[in-house]
């Protein structure tokens, strides 16, 4: 199994309340049930003040690499993560389990 970690950092000045941010964390939390490749998927809001925190993160998993690349090429996930490009900036973590 291939974990997937993502941490998402808004852009200076953005608030996650905007409705875009909104609509971004909206379609991430639907690619659970759109993605046939993902085994797990979890992501959710940053509950920490710490000022090294990330503000957003996904937390997935699929069988292998052939599977986590289909999932980055998935049409529904190449469009979630455009909205985030607009607002966010972001870093990944790819590792076996």
């Amino acid at each position: 199994m291939i974990r997937h970690l993502v941490l998402f950092k808004l852009n200076e000045g953005v608030q996650r309340d905007e409705p875009r941010v909104e609509a971004g964390a909206r379609a991430f939390q639907e690619l659970g049930g759109l993605i046939p490749e993902l085994r797990f998927w979890e992501c959710a809001w940053n509950i920490s003040d710490r000022p090294i925190a990330y503000d957003f993160a996904i937390n997935s998993a699929v069988d292998d690499l052939d599977a986590l690349k289909r999932y980055v090429e998935h049409p529904a996930h190449q469009a979630a993560a455009g909205q985030w490009r607009e607002f966010a900036t972001w870093v990944v973590a790819d590792y076996e389990f």
